[in-house]
C-alpha cells in the first residue's frame, strides 16, 4: 500500500505490565521513554515514583481482557520485555495474556536479541504475536540472526532510531520491517539512501515496509517520504487474521 499524502500510525495502544529500563547500545542514547518517565515523576504520575527504575506491574497484566474489540497492541512502550532483570516466570506470565487474548495483535519489540533467543523455545508463540528486534545499525545485524533462530511464527525487525548504514539483510521470513529516523531535540541524522537501500530490500523480498519518520524535531519535522511516496505496508501476519487491514 503507497500513500501520497497519508500518515497512519502504527498501533492503536501500548501496554506495559512492566516499566523502566537501562541503556543498552548506541540506540538507547536518546531513549524517548526515559523522558517520559522522568516527566511522568516530576508530575507525581502513579508507578513513576521512581522514574525509569525497572520494575514489574503485575496488576496491569490483566488490561487486554477488557479491551473487547480487536486491537493492534504495542507492547512494553517504556521497556523492554526481555530485560535481564526481567524474570522468565513474569515473561511466561505476559505471553499467557497474549495467548489467551487472541482477538488482539500484540507486537513485541527488544534490542536483547541473545536473551529471547536463550528464552523463546519455553514460549507459547501464538500467531497474533509480532516479534521484533530493534536493529539500529550496522553494528547490531546479529540480531536478525537471533529472531530468525526463534519459533515465533510472526516476525519483524524495526530499524529505529536509525543511525548508520547497514549492509544488506537477508529479510527471508519477516513478516514486516519498520524504519524511522531518530526524534527529539538531540536527533542523529539519517539519510534517504540508507531508507532507498532498505525499501529495495523489502520489495526484492516482497516484505511490507513501513517508514516512519526522518530524523527531525518539532514543527521543522520533514515529510516521511522517500522519492515522493509515504510507504505504510501493514505487516503481513502468517496463519492469523490480519488486524491491519481497517487500516
Amino acid at each position: 500500500m503507497l500513500a501520497k499524502d497519508k500518515n497512519i500510525e502504527w498501533v492503536q495502544t501500548s501496554w506495559n505490565p512492566l516499566i523502566g529500563c537501562t541503556p543498552f547500545s548506541a540506540g538507547c542514547q536518546n531513549c524517548y521513554a526515559r523522558v517520559i518517565a522522568e516527566k511522568f515523576k516530576r508530575n507525581k504520575v502513579k508507578d513513576y515514583e521512581e522514574g525509569f527504575k525497572l520494575h514489574l506491574l503485575p496488576s496491569r497484566l490483566a488490561m487486554p481482557f477488557s479491551w473487547k474489540k480487536p486491537k493492534n497492541i504495542f507492547v512494553n512502550s517504556m521497556s523492554d520485555l526481555f530485560h535481564e532483570e526481567v524474570p522468565i516466570d513474569f515473561i511466561k506470565d505476559v505471553f499467557k495474556v497474549m495467548n489467551k487474548c487472541d482477538i488482539h495483535t500484540f507486537m513485541v519489540l527488544t534490542k536483547r536479541s541473545n536473551r529471547l533467543k536463550q528464552i523463546a523455545p519455553y514460549l507459547n508463540w501464538t500467531q497474533n504475536i509480532l516479534m521484533g528486534v530493534t536493529i539500529e545499525s550496522n553494528d547490531y545485524r546479529y540480531r536478525l540472526d537471533d529472531l530468525k533462530s526463534t519459533p515465533a511464527v510472526n516476525k519483524f525487525i524495526c530499524i529505529e532510531p536509525f543511525i548508520g548504514e547497514i549492509k544488506k539483510l537477508d529479510l527471508t521470513g519477516l513478516s514486516w520491517v519498520v524504519a524511522g529516523g531518530e526524534s527529539g531535540p538531540y536527533a542523529r541524522p539519517m539519510f534517504d539512501d540508507w531508507v532507498r537501500s532498505l525499501r529495495n530490500w523489502c520489495l526484492e523480498a516482497n516484505i511490507p515496509f513501513w517508514f516512519k519518520q526522518k530524523s527531525a524535531y518539532g514543527e521543522n519535522r520533514p515529510k516521511a517520504t522517500i522519492d515522493g511516496y509515504y510507504y505504510k505496508e501493514p505487516p503481513r501476519l502468517a496463519k492469523s487474521p490480519n488486524l491491519f487491514d481497517f487500516l
